[in-house]
């Protein structure tokens, strides 16, 4: 995935550069991988960001997943919508029963 893509995307303009740090590293990881692998991928980077204290607001998940998502096909980004719903709702449990 280009840098300047990232640089240049008003969607992320004013996001703190350790988010943005970290969501450049996990799109540079995910744009060698096979399309197959990229949605367990995602999985994994929410994981990772949760084990970092990281926290990313509905507005800068949804730009994010839109940005990350611009190649995957239909089919790839109604699933990935799946597991970002799945994923939110077992953070709202876990942090329910905290």
């Amino acid at each position: 995935m280009d840098q300047s893509f990232w640089q240049s995307d008003p969607r992320l303009a004013g996001m703190d550069p350790e988010k943005l740090n970290f969501i450049t590293a996990f799109a540079r990881q995910i744009s060698t991988l096979p399309h197959e692998h990229i949605l367990p991928a995602f999985m994994a980077m929410q994981l990772d960001a949760s084990r970092k204290h990281i926290d990313f607001s509905d507005q800068e998940t949804e730009a994010l997943v839109s940005i990350l998502s611009e190649n995957m096909s239909s089919a790839e980004k109604k699933k990935l919508e799946t597991l970002r719903l799945l994923a939110k709702k077992l953070a709202a449990r876990s942090t329910s029963t905290d």
